[in-house]
């Protein structure tokens, strides 16, 4: 029995010993499914020493001339846009200052091998060197901290690098603490500072730092990085699916690699295609948009917003469409404006950076046919619209009122072409809009060579000229209808009127009480020295007596004014306004301008100016 029994008890595992054996099963098993973190292209593809840096050549020979003339800098400034590779190139120099292998032990450009630090510091875990994100740490204590542990040696590399991210987020304090530490730091510490805005960051700080501006990435780089991690990733991707991926980067590489990284997901079997990207990104083809635009400036309605609504259904964004058709628009308008330059549109270098060369033709061709004037208008429409397409409640809705505006626009004549019919007579046609005619006098034309105007409001400036049976119209800019006060005269003046008054009072500038008398006065008598006035409701307390001392002083005689119930003339307000009521109905009336408004339907007359001749 006793046998039996210990036969059995050897049978039977105790309870530990499952939960022994339950556990060694269960760490095979994970270790059998667990599979390492997928790493994304952004961290994957990091830079690891300036030869693996794009892009910024500049910076690199600067710093290897200093390193191998043993002139480093205390402190380096790296500004640039989001993802050029501040932080990474912050790094990348912190491994250069302390890089140490069996062979070197001097900082250097040239790390063709691994060094002693090198696999800490890039992983931003060496303990000399320390990155603080100054975005959460603003204060003066944190920069404290850093200015006390700064005066002891490093532990085991060559400097103590502080590397310092968006360090224009530190505070007023904050940096008037590190500016001694950073002036005079000692022989063994470096500061490394990168920023997106290097206008925030203290004249007093950029002066003590060797400072290094990051351009952001040509589209042409960028295309060749992508195309090279395609291949080492083996995903077939087309070339023009890479260029749009580095042209929606706009020169950053970690924005680019997101992208890229985005691709990959959606990659089956086949390669992945352009119209794969533009389905991801919501981007309209530039040919397409090319013929949108063509559509809209032809005043083909139907057309335009048909062509919009495939868009659309398409999956692209509204408000992307309005942003893809601003930036055609600027490639034909600096197109047309090189073409006048070069002699001929068809000569223009359309870099990839504008276009692919499939929409060449069609820029040359709506360069060649569409005026400045129209794409001017065209450009600070959409530039408005794609504001208001962010903000509208139905961005579609928006998108299409931006369209119908421009369409609007684009029967709309250049206002040199109406001066032109105009001087042909009130009868005479309104040439299209191809450009404002030459030798047209008149036109006051604006800072870009053609006359001013606003396409969405048809609002002009017109004056009237006084010198002949003819009237005149010409655009006059809004700074010139202000009328300057006249020089004052040394001698006293004489005052042989009202009006004279009022014109001495504005020579004084007394804006105040020249509006009173225009708007509250009515002139009973007038004579040298004497004035008699009706005053009306809401005129100011004491208005007789501040006139007499005035005209006293001013004029050096003795003047008297006095109030009256009398009622008199109508107020210099009222009789201005009358009379400007009666010029701007006879001009109304005029067939020239008839004409103006018939063909820009709600303009108006802002203000009526005499034009001086050439004798005065």
């Amino acid at each position: 029995m006793a046998e039996n029994k210990d036969k059995t008890s050897e049978k039977k595992p105790s309870k530990a010993q499952k939960i022994s054996k339950s556990s060694t099963k269960s760490k095979k098993s994970n270790q059998d499914t667990t599979q390492d973190p997928y790493l994304v292209l952004a961290r994957k593809y990091r830079p690891a020493d300036f030869s693996d840096l794009i892009g910024q050549e500049p910076m690199v020979q600067t710093l290897r001339n200093a390193f191998e003339s043993n002139r480093i800098a205390q402190g380096f400034m790296l500004s640039g846009v989001r993802g050029v590779g501040k932080t990474t190139t912050a790094r990348i120099l912190a491994r250069a200052l302390n890089y140490e292998t069996e062979t070197i032990n001097s900082p250097t450009i040239d790390m063709h091998e691994e060094g002693t630090h090198c696999p800490a510091i890039m992983a931003g875990t060496h303990v000399d060197v320390m990155e603080m994100d100054a975005a959460s740490h603003t204060g003066i204590d944190d920069i404290r901290e850093i200015i006390e542990a700064a005066r002891y040696k490093p532990v085991s590399a060559r400097y103590k690098v502080y590397i310092i991210d968006e360090v224009h987020m530190l505070s007023k304090s904050a940096f008037n603490g590190l500016l001694k530490t950073l002036e005079e730091p000692p022989a063994h510490v470096k500061f490394v500072f990168a920023t997106t805005e290097l206008r925030k960051v203290p004249v007093t700080v950029l002066s003590r730092c060797q400072r290094f501006d990051l351009r952001r990435i040509d589209i042409r780089d960028l295309e060749q990085h992508f195309a090279n991690i395609a291949k080492k990733e083996e995903v077939k991707i087309d070339e023009d699916a890479i260029s749009l991926i580095a042209r929606a980067a706009e020169g950053s590489v970690r924005d680019g690699l997101s992208l890229l990284d985005q691709a990959f997901a959606r990659a089956d079997e086949s390669s992945i295609s352009a119209d794969n990207i533009r389905s991801m990104l919501g981007l309209a083809d530039q040919a397409e948009i090319l013929g949108l635009l063509g559509s809209i400036f032809a005043g083909n309605a139907p057309e335009a917003l048909n062509e919009f609504r495939r868009f659309y259904d398409n999956g692209g964004d509204p408000q992307q469409i309005i942003s893809d058709m601003a930036e055609a628009v600027h490639i034909v308008t600096r197109t047309k404006a090189l073409s006048g330059a070069v002699g001929n549109a068809e000569n223009v270098q359309l870099s990839n950076d504008d276009l692919p060369e499939a929409a060449k033709d069609q820029i040359i061709d709506m360069a060649g046919k569409i005026s400045m004037a129209v794409l001017s208008r065209g450009w600070q429409t959409l530039l408005k619209g794609y504001e208001e397409v962010g903000k509208a409640p139905n961005q579609v809705s928006a998108a299409e009122m931006i369209i119908m505006r421009l369409l609007y626009m684009s029967d709309l004549p250049s206002p040199g072409d109406v001066i032109a019919a105009l001087k042909k007579g009130p009868d005479g046609p309104v040439a299209g809009s191809t450009g404002s005619p030459n030798g047209g006098q008149g036109v006051q034309p604006g800072p870009s060579g053609s006359p001013d105007s606003d396409g969405a409001s048809g609002a002009h400036t017109m004056t009237r000229s006084v010198n002949g049976p003819d009237m005149h119209y010409e655009n006059v800019p809004q700074s010139e209808q202000i009328t300057q006060p006249h020089a004052e005269n040394n001698q006293l003046p004489t005052l042989e009127s009202f009006s004279d008054v009022l014109e001495l009072i504005g020579e004084k500038r007394d804006v105040k009480l020249k509006l009173q008398l225009e708007e509250y006065a009515e002139l009973v008598r007038f004579a040298p020295g004497s004035i008699e006035l009706h005053l009306l409701d809401g005129v100011t307390d004491g208005l007789a007596g501040d006139l007499t001392n005035k005209l006293s002083r001013w004029t050096g005689a003795r003047w008297m004014v006095a109030l009256s119930h009398e009622r008199g003339e109508e107020t210099i307000g009222s009789q201005r306004r009358e009379k400007e009521q009666k010029e701007l109905e006879q001009i109304k009336s005029h067939p020239s301008v008839q004409s103006v408004i018939e063909h820009f339907p709600g303009a108006e007359i802002v203000s009526i100016k005499p034009i001086k001749s050439e004798d005065d």
